[in-house]
């Protein structure tokens, strides 16, 4: 299967970085396929609302910047893993950029699959990021839910964390199995 992760931290080596690389670890051990896009180092424009995707080239985005690297592995993507530090109770604004820009797609053509991967330092700060994951991926564009993976303050970065999430991208089946 092939994994296409939207890395909305703009830490290298942070909490948010270091969870992706265990569910990576995982997932390419059992053989699937593992693109991960920082999308915060990347030049990644909001949505501008003027309809040139849908109404003049369809599924094309009027606006020419790094999305254009992303468009076309998530197309052939099976499943999409959104990872973000939680901001104000949500996800970063560099991810939610990337995510607008989605809709570009309308619907990705081969994506069945979701998870979600959000760091904090405090518990109980997730419900803005979970709201937008079920409701823009899960329901939206009917996508099954892989899980959604949280850890605050010292849970961040732990053997037990890491081990989960390595076992979590393990069990990833394809679509048609």
């Amino acid at each position: 299967m092939k994994i296409v992760v939207l890395n909305g931290s703009p830490r290298p080596s942070g909490n948010t970085k270091a969870m992706i690389r265990a569910y990576a670890e995982g997932a390419e051990r059992a053989g699937h396929q593992v693109t991960v896009f920082d999308v915060c180092r990347m030049s990644i424009g909001g949505c501008l609302a003027c309809e040139y995707c849908h109404a003049r080239a369809f599924r094309q985005c009027i606006q020419k910047d790094a999305m254009q690297q992303i468009y076309p592995v998530l197309d052939e993507a099976e499943m999409i893993v959104l990872a973000s530090p939680i901001y104000y109770h949500s996800l970063s604004g560099q991810l939610q950029c990337a995510i607008n820009r989605i809709y570009a797609l309308g619907y990705p053509k081969k994506l069945k699959k979701a998870a979600l991967l959000l760091s904090s330092g405090d518990q109980g700060v997730y419900d803005g990021a979970i709201f937008t994951y079920r409701n823009s991926f899960l329901e939206y564009l009917h996508l099954e839910d892989m899980g959604v993976f949280t850890a605050a303050g010292e849970d961040n970065k732990s053997d037990a964390l890491l081990n989960r999430l390595r076992e979590a991208g393990a069990v990833l089946k394809d679509p048609d199995d």
